[in-house]
């Protein structure tokens, strides 16, 4: 479904991220987590864009994969970070031929562990990889006739470093290094935050799961919002 019809379909809007699995192992733990969260039909759920090559591939695959055979909605990440004009004419067009309807055009953190120009990018920041995408937008190649949704992303904390509230800390600490104990302590955390934030009226919720559904689902359930009953139909497969 088009962003924009997303939006304008009313708030709060709910929605989860996943990041590409690096082993068989993960991939399956990662699976399971898609099966357990897609009963609730979030409004999309999000994957992950790496700076190094292999992860890169990785995201395309998930991507396409929970395209065809679940129910939910990707919308994917895509940077400028190393990056030619021609591969991401290359990705775009491979995410035009999947309907995948939207892209999160981002800038991109630089790879780590390896030597990175980032004057040899095509695209030297967000905007300009914007530019590209309603571009290719105007080329009509698109299933879409309006194109891909286009969203962006600003960090106007996580940029000068993230600092993390007083009494969420002292919670922590009472914690005792106990893995249980820490983890009651989050989801509680983020469960008040959850309440706040519907409180005042927030256009939505994104959930980061780790590729975990435990937290996420118990913070869901505890918010009491009644689960969305269908999304576009399209034609599904049995397994994932």
């Amino acid at each position: 479904m088009h962003i924009t019809d997303i939006i304008r379909g009313g708030s709060p809007t709910f929605s989860f991220e996943f990041f590409p699995p690096k082993t068989p192992e993960a991939a399956e733990s990662l699976y399971q987590t898609i099966r357990e969260l897609e009963e609730y039909m979030p409004h999309f759920v999000s994957v992950t864009y790496g700076a190094g090559g292999s992860t890169r591939d990785l995201t395309h695959d998930l991507v396409e994969r929970i395209q065809n055979k679940t129910k939910l909605d990707p919308i994917p990440h895509l940077t400028c970070v190393c990056h030619t004009e021609a591969e991401i004419n290359a990705i775009i067009r491979r995410y035009a031929k999947a309907c995948i309807s939207n892209i999160l055009a981002l800038g991109g953190d630089p790879p780590r562990g390896c030597a990175y120009d980032k004057s040899k990018d095509a695209f030297q920041n967000a905007a300009d990889l914007v530019r590209f995408i309603r571009r290719f937008n105007e080329s009509g190649v698109h299933p879409d006739p309006r194109g891909f949704g286009i969203g962006v992303a600003g960090f106007p904390e996580l940029a000068g470093g993230a600092r993390f509230p007083a009494k969420l800390l002292r919670a922590l600490q009472r914690s005792e290094d106990d893995p249980k104990m820490v983890a009651r302590v989050g989801v509680h955390f983020a469960l008040e935050q959850c309440h706040d934030l519907l409180d005042n009226h927030v256009a939505g919720i994104h959930f980061y799961t780790l590729n975990k559904s435990d937290a996420t689902r118990t913070i869901f359930d505890s918010l009491g919002i009644p689960r969305r009953q269908s999304v576009e139909a399209r034609p599904l497969t049995s397994d994932l």
